[in-house]
């Protein structure tokens, strides 16, 4: 592969595991809404890298799109107050890899999480000087084909890769027209890459040496 000048992350299965929380999130606010339901982990984890408005759908199929969109909504907000607290599990190598990579690359955070998820992730885990910028599916509601092809114009970027773990980041990355590159340890599985890593420390060991 030749060296990119940017690289751009998925965020759940690629530099963390929040799914945990995601959870508890889902359950407080159906429980304030007095929704007789509750979500597990394993329905959350099955569904990572889906955008939300195919998640409410999947999730809440006796409610229509007004309902699902406003439960959604407080699904979020309810992100927003819990993240910074619970948090999740920052992957092994991620901290030290990203404060790396940024010595040579240009890193971007793009995620089919809502409007503001990402930052919160970023303050949480503490790499705010080493993210160039970031872009979810929440503030635009487009698929991440498109928003990749937002930041690779709006930072000029000349030959980026997207990095994920799922067969719909391979997907998205070749409707953008970029290289994949898929890390096995999160939620997904693929065939469709352009390279693979087990681990993030192997993944950041090879960029470092690309020249």
């Amino acid at each position: 592969m030749q060296k990119p000048d940017s690289l751009i992350f998925d965020m759940d299965g690629t530099l963390w595991d929040a799914v945990d929380t995601y959870t508890e999130t889902w359950n407080e606010t159906l429980r304030q809404k007095g929704i007789n339901k509750k979500v597990d982990r394993d329905q959350l984890a099955s569904m990572v890298g889906w955008e939300g408005k195919k998640v409410v759908a999947t999730l809440l199929p006796e409610f229509n799109d007004e309902e699902r969109q406003d439960i959604y909504s407080s699904v979020v907000e309810m992100r927003h107050r819990l993240l910074p607290e619970l948090g999740g599990k920052l992957y092994e190598g991620v901290k030290e890899g990203l404060a790396q990579l940024a010595t040579q690359y240009q890193l971007f955070i793009l995620s089919n999480c809502g409007k503001g998820i990402i930052k919160v992730f970023i303050d949480w885990a503490g790499i705010n000087e080493y993210i160039t910028d970031e872009m979810a599916y929440g503030v635009n509601l487009m698929p991440k084909n498109h928003n990749i092809k937002l930041l690779t114009e709006k930072h000029q970027l000349k030959n980026p890769v997207y990095i994920g773990d799922t067969e719909g980041d391979g997907a998205q990355s070749r409707l953008a027209n970029v290289p994949f590159v898929f890390v096995s340890y999160g939620f997904g599985q693929t065939e469709d890459y352009d390279l693979k890593f087990d681990d993030f420390r192997s993944f950041t060991d090879y960029f470092m040496k690309l020249s």
